[in-house]
């Protein structure tokens, strides 16, 4: 049975929109006067959708899809909108509202929008609960920047569908794993010194393209291995070149360091994750980033709230 949230401070129509949505059998239905209120309801019980005005008092419509969006990222809202409220509803619209039915038009549009936004919003629930089940994913790939492009996007799409991250962590987290992977491709299987980069790039990348075509450069293989629970995320990467001393890692906190061409990939891996750690040999990198929201079913709940479903 779907739930659905009706919100409204106009009781005439909240009515007229409730008792629309109650025809249908297998929805159950709830209401709510204004967007405060909403949310107060969606803490108690999570819906699978909400219905909403925009002009309300203590909290409008375009508040609670902001909070909606933040907070329960899954649950969609469909907008109930009247003449005046254009401006409104198109700014909703790009916070992340679903749709939109007229008022006047409750009568002919309202059942039809909702079973189709709730159509696919399930099919995007399903496909969320079943991303909760991996729990690791690994790769071989051959020494090619276009493969590791697309990881790094697959890697960010990845942990941000299930909501690991927030948009910006899992743009940073991609970003470091970026830095590793082109680290293992350039200076791990390659063996490209970072000095040659510093003394002169084109020379760089025109020995990096030569030893691509050449043996054993070419036969080189890069590995990862993404591992992801509730409390944690890491990834491995293992190139097979013949690696490095850790230890005589510069200190990426130093002075000039920032201006230093090879020291942008440790600073910003060391930025942008919750440790690194190489194995003995250097050809093998470990990233980190623990989970810092609270992963509740379907849905990411902040540590402040309270929810059942």
């Amino acid at each position: 049975m779907a739930r659905i949230l009706v919100v409204d401070d106009s009781l005439v129509d909240l009515r007229l929109a409730s008792r629309l949505l109650e025809k249908i059998p297998d929805w159950e239905v709830t209401t709510a006067r204004n967007g405060r209120e909403g949310l107060e309801q969606v803490e108690l019980e999570i819906p699978d959708l909400i219905v909403t005005d925009l002009k309300m008092p203590e909290m409008n419509g375009l508040e609670l899809v902001e909070a909606i969006r933040n907070e329960y990222p899954l649950v969609p809202v469909v907008l109930m909108t009247a003449g005046g409220s254009e401006t409104i509803a198109v700014t909703a619209l790009e916070k992340g509202a679903a749709s939109y039915v007229p008022k006047t038009e409750l009568g002919s549009e309202l059942i039809d929008t909702v079973e189709r936004i709730l159509a696919s919003s399930n099919k995007r629930r399903k496909r969320r609960r079943l991303l909760n089940y991996l729990s690791s994913v690994s790769y071989v790939l051959d020494n090619d920047l276009d493969l590791i492009s697309a990881l790094v996007a697959e890697i960010r799409e990845t942990v941000q569908e299930r909501w690991i991250f927030d948009e910006n962590e899992s743009l940073r987290f991609a970003s470091a794993v970026d830095e590793a992977l082109t680290n293992a491709y350039f200076h791990g299987n390659l063996e490209v010194s970072s000095d040659l980069r510093e003394e002169d790039p084109n020379a760089y990348h025109d020995l990096a393209n030569t030893r691509r075509k050449q043996e054993p450069f070419r036969s080189r293989q890069i590995h990862v291995e993404l591992n992801m629970s509730k409390e944690e995320v890491s990834i491995t990467i293992v190139d097979q070149g013949s690696g490095f001393d850790p230890e005589a890692l510069p200190d990426p906190t130093s002075p000039g360091y920032l201006e230093r061409p090879s020291g942008r990939g440790v600073l910003l891996m060391r930025a942008f994750t919750d440790s690194i750690e190489f194995n003995p040999t250097g050809n093998a990198v470990t990233l980190r980033k623990k989970v810092n929201r609270q992963l509740n079913g379907d849905y990411i709940i902040d540590d402040t709230l309270e929810t059942s479903e």
